[in-house]
């Protein structure tokens, strides 16, 4: 599928503050974006602008040439979104999670979930409750949604909080993976990242503040 997503002379003003403005950027296929800036700068909340979860102060997103209020609906069958938060309900298990998240979008079978909960390293921890897992291993519930079938634009916040060494280089591999196959990925992280895909650029928010 075609992917076009431009933000042209974007402004974000939160909590009485503006915290950039005369922002322009462009995603195709095969990009990653990482978003840096110092705290405050208004890294998640360019995001959320992205992902449609947001309004501009000022200018506007265009998905595939038109804005993006008038595609919402198109920019979510190709949009996979993954907040700071690990977005998990923790009285249910993870397969239960999974299965639940999968049915907002694409329903996937029980084999496919265990498939890629094995992929994070939570096999024998499909049936186990949410609450009782560590932080690290909540976080990699939320990252196995990357290894279900999913749509071609991810926007991840911070996706390495609380992953290991192992987590980190399999979740950057992974990330690498996505954009050379055609993917678009958009994140933050104060991770400094190994792996590369061709298609990879920085944006630092700093150069845009108020």
């Amino acid at each position: 599928m075609t992917l076009h997503l431009q933000a042209v002379d974007l402004a974000c003003e939160r909590d009485w503050r503006l915290l950039f403005e005369h922002l322009d950027l462009e995603l195709r296929p095969g990009d990653m974006l990482q978003i840096a800036g110092p705290n405050g700068s208004g890294k998640t909340s360019l995001l959320r602008l992205l992902a449609g979860l947001m309004q501009p102060t000022e200018g506007h997103i265009l998905f595939n040439g038109s804005p993006l209020a008038e595609q919402r609906h198109a920019l979510a069958s190709t949009l996979l979104w993954i907040g700071h938060a690990a977005g998990i309900k923790e009285l249910l298990s993870a397969e239960e999670n999974l299965t639940w998240l999968c049915a907002l979008h694409q329903p996937a079978s029980t084999e496919v979930i265990y498939q890629a909960l094995e992929a994070v390293g939570l096999r024998g921890f499909e049936d186990v409750p949410c609450h009782t897992l560590s932080a690290g291993q909540q976080r990699r519930v939320a990252l196995a949604r990357l290894y279900l079938h999913s749509p071609p634009l991810w926007i991840l916040d911070e996706p390495f909080t609380a992953l290991d060494k192992q987590g980190v280089a399999q979740l950057e591999a992974h990330l690498a993976a996505h954009c050379e196959q055609g993917g678009t990925v958009v994140l933050t992280t104060h991770h400094s990242l190994e792996l590369k895909p061709s298609g990879y650029r920085e944006l630092n928010l700093g150069q845009w503040a108020a």
